[in-house]
């Protein structure tokens, strides 16, 4: 069982009430809903109100996939549990961060970088394109799949050059957007995906729900061997 982790701020679900209309389990509880339904995952949320924002040391160490959505409280997350999950993807716990989570405090330090980009939110269409077919968290996806109504984002996205670049998406208004990166960061793997405004049905539509489970495959951790490091002894006799 790959033991999946789903948190998310939780704000706009609690003041917008369209959000609200739409996410009323929040967008936790709809990710959490069609990955429950998977026979290889088991699923908890955690919400950044919780003590701990929901990630104390025991859930951390239960968790084998992190899935991260934030957006108006970035800075509300405390260094200190930012510091754990870092730790905890080194040493092999698999991350996808999720649209607006671009900006959270974990991916930044993942990155070294600003993450910033273009954005503009008028419902336009955006086309996503599988540039790397071969890759498993394309696995069941068509050459291209369409979100009907979405928030841009737009380059240039300042993240370091992703280790396999996914998904390439084209905006209605004419932008382009690396919008399914992987990264490996210690013996952790990481995966950010663009789509999942918290105004528009993005959760539930069938090809974000596959690139999301096929994501948390990917992300989960191998049973490889243990990194070593520090001073060691020769294995052979010199």
């Amino acid at each position: 069982m790959i033991h999946v982790t789903v948190w998310n701020e939780n704000r706009h679900e609690k003041t917008n009430e369209k959000v609200a209309n739409l996410y009323p389990k929040g967008i936790h509880g709809a990710i959490a809903d069609f990955l429950s339904k998977e026979q290889d995952m088991e699923i908890r949320t955690a919400t950044l109100d919780e003590p701990s924002h929901g990630l104390t040391d025991e859930v951390l160490e239960w968790t084998d996939v992190l899935l991260w959505w934030g957006h108006k409280a970035h800075d509300e997350v405390q260094d200190e549990i930012v510091e754990k999950v870092y730790n905890r993807v080194l040493k092999g716990m698999g991350l996808i961060v999720l649209h607006s989570a671009h900006f959270s405090k974990i991916f930044k330090k993942l990155m070294g970088s600003s993450c910033d980009l273009k954005w503009r939110e008028i419902g336009e269409k955006e086309r996503i394109w599988v540039v790397e077919p071969g890759h498993p968290i394309a696995k069941g996806l068509g050459e291209y799949f369409e979100v009907p109504n979405a928030e841009m984002y737009g380059e240039r996205f300042d993240i370091p050059s992703p280790d396999t670049l996914v998904f390439l998406s084209w905006f209605e208004g004419g932008e382009v957007f690396r919008s399914g990166c992987c990264y490996n960061r210690g013996n952790g793997k990481i995966f950010y995906f663009r789509p999942g405004h918290e105004t528009y049905p993005i959760y539930y539509q069938e090809e974000v729900q596959q690139v999301i489970k096929n994501a948390v495959r990917w992300t989960a951790p191998t049973d490889g061997p243990k990194s070593n490091f520090g001073n060691v002894k020769p294995l052979e006799k010199i």
